[in-house]
């Protein structure tokens, strides 16, 4: 049995939504907006990939058994 990672089911699918509207929206901002706030968008979209790694990572681990003494 594998572990959970520290994500719910529901806060990776809104994960997921953040780390895709925010990686769309970075080429739009940087093409419409002549200032660098697009570059934001990129930050935030790799923070949020980030997390999202780390919970596949934490959920690919094995489970730790646990024997009675």
């Amino acid at each position: 049995m594998r572990s959970a990672g520290f994500l719910s089911e529901r806060q990776r699918r809104f994960a997921w939504l953040g780390f895709l509207l925010a990686a769309f929206q970075a080429p739009l901002a940087a093409k419409l907006i002549d200032d660098a706030s697009w570059f934001f968008a990129v930050v935030v979209a790799g923070l949020v990939a980030t997390v999202i790694i780390a919970d596949d990572a934490q959920r690919r681990q094995p489970e730790t058994a646990s024997y009675p003494e």
